[in-house]
């Protein structure tokens, strides 16, 4: 297969903060605290939504009312169960986190953002039994865009990731 020379490719060099938090809590009970704080998307009420051809007020009033610090998991992705087939022993699970009203607000001057939102969180127990949190740091992340509007939403994103930190116990930790 050969590539059209009309067709344009770019390629951009960036860099990441990845925060790696150890937090003083047992993995169980660390986890019923973060899922509790960050509740799973409602995929029956944002069906509701679409279907209802609701207004971005509506969806924004919905979000507000159903996400208490503002984010929510997409999706959860346990690896536990698959890597002790391995023999890995130690629990590992990823999330993807993040509030659409928010994502909209980089989509629309680069809907590339959707690379990186919603957010990847790993919460896992590392080698000497400490529970983990970790996360690319957002404003670093979304500066890789370019955009300059983009980068202060991935600010934004940051004191959101803070206080959520704060309210587990953990944080803040961004340098933003």
């Amino acid at each position: 297969m050969t590539v059209s020379p009309s067709l344009a490719i770019e390629s951009t060099n960036h860099s990441m903060t990845r925060l790696r938090i150890v937090v003083d809590a047992p993995f169980d009970e660390f986890r019923s605290r973060f899922e509790l704080a960050v509740p799973p998307l409602d995929t029956e009420r944002m069906a509701e939504l679409f279907e209802a051809r609701a207004s971005w007020d509506e969806v924004k009033a919905t979000i507000a009312a159903y996400a208490p610090h503002d984010l929510m998991i997409y999706a959860t992705v346990d690896a536990t169960p698959l890597m002790s087939l391995a023999g890995h022993n130690r629990p590992c699970v990823e999330y993807l986190m993040g509030n659409h009203v928010i994502a909209e607000r980089m989509f629309r001057h680069d809907p590339a953002a959707l690379l990186y939102a919603p957010l990847r969180v790993a919460l896992y127990e590392d080698a000497d039994g400490h529970t983990v949190f970790a996360i690319d740091q957002p404003s670093t992340v979304f500066a890789g865009l370019g955009n300059p509007a983009i980068t202060r939403v991935g600010l934004e994103l940051d004191r959101e990731l803070d206080a959520l930190l704060v309210h587990l116990g953990i944080g803040p930790v961004t340098r933003s």
